[in-house]
């Protein structure tokens, strides 16, 4: 199956608008991944990190966000429940220079829409 680049494109900047939506919309949840997520990079990882990425040892969460690159996009084959590495259902987003095995899984419905959001490692 050849995957459409113009797809891969509008489903990163789609899954990155609802990154920073659902963090805009819950920043104090612990429950909300995206909160949880940055919450946890910022404890976690030192100001000399931070100050190269963003000018700052003390980014704000919507700068964290800012960073996230796009690690990967995958999905399952629905027939032999097969790990599609070129699939358009799950685009896993996290920090650039492998600073973290996390990532903001973005999973999407077959009409290309956002409809689940969580933190993986």
């Amino acid at each position: 199956m050849s995957i459409d680049p113009n797809e891969v494109s509008r489903r990163t900047a789609v899954g990155l608008a609802a990154l920073k939506q659902l963090l805009a919309d819950d920043p104090e949840n612990e429950e909300n991944p995206v909160a949880l997520f940055v919450t946890h990079h910022l404890e976690e990882i030192e100001g000399e990190y931070w100050a190269e990425q963003t000018g700052t040892p003390t980014p704000t969460p919507e700068q964290v966000l800012e960073l996230l690159v796009l690690r990967g996009h995958w999905g399952v084959d629905d027939e032999n429940e097969e790990i599609d590495d070129d699939g358009l259902e799950m685009f896993d987003f996290t920090l650039p220079a492998q600073k973290t095995d996390y990532v903001l899984s973005v999973r999407f419905d077959e009409a290309g829409e956002v409809y689940d959001i969580d933190m993986e490692s």
